[in-house]
């Protein structure tokens, strides 16, 4: 679970801010924004979807795929480092986005530019490659753990995620209903920049996963 909780401040995620920086031409700060931003709505997105058996059961499935044993934590720096990011990874990644935000991954990736200051299509392409991580980093903790039902796999994201408060929760829920009007958006990514000031907002979670 640290995996995830101490992702950024870790050699990995070290490696992840300079490479993802270089590939999609952002200072690292902003990067880090992004990325702190991302991992938290991704994993709220899972937790939401794997709150019914049917969700619970396909994200189970998802995780027991092969590519998302853990390996791409450890071929992170092959995968960033080169002259361009994995076409395979970025198209895993759309894949995993369309399934956890079921379509309204634009309104994320718009809450994530807003939040961070970079540009929408940087913004989609962060989630990209995050989604991969995330799976990854979710389906070595399954593996050792031998999560393999409903419940365990929603204390593990909620593990993850630092206990998220049902706010936090539903603010992840009405973002992914959001009908692109921006208010909600706004509402997500000021809560993001808020940090600490609304300890029980998605800025209080976003401290607790990363140390910020």
């Amino acid at each position: 679970m640290a995996g995830i909780l101490d992702l950024l401040n870790s050699d990995l995620g070290k490696t992840l801010i300079s490479g993802a920086s270089k590939q999609f031409g952002q200072d690292e700060g902003k990067t880090t924004s992004a990325l702190n931003a991302a991992f938290p709505l991704i994993l709220g997105a899972m937790k939401n979807n794997a709150s019914t058996p049917d969700g619970a059961s396909g994200l189970l499935k998802a995780l027991g795929n092969d590519k998302h044993s853990g390996g791409i934590l450890d071929n992170l720096g092959s995968i960033l480092g080169g002259g361009g990011v994995d076409q395979n990874v970025l198209d895993d990644g759309a894949g995993i986005l369309g399934h956890v935000f079921g379509g309204r991954e634009q309104n994320v990736a718009q809450a994530v530019s807003k939040s961070s200051g970079i540009d929408l299509d940087t913004a989609m392409n962060i989630l990209k490659v995050a989604g991969p991580l995330v799976m990854g980093a979710l389906g070595k903790e399954t593996r050792q753990k031998g999560v393999a039902d409903q419940n365990g796999i929603g204390d593990l994201l909620g593990g993850m995620l630092g206990g998220a408060s049902n706010e936090q929760q539903s603010l992840v829920t009405r973002l992914l209903d959001a009908d692109g009007d921006g208010s909600i958006i706004d509402d997500v990514a000021g809560m993001i920049l808020g940090g600490g000031k609304k300890k029980g907002g998605l800025g209080g979670l976003l401290g607790g996963l990363f140390g910020k």
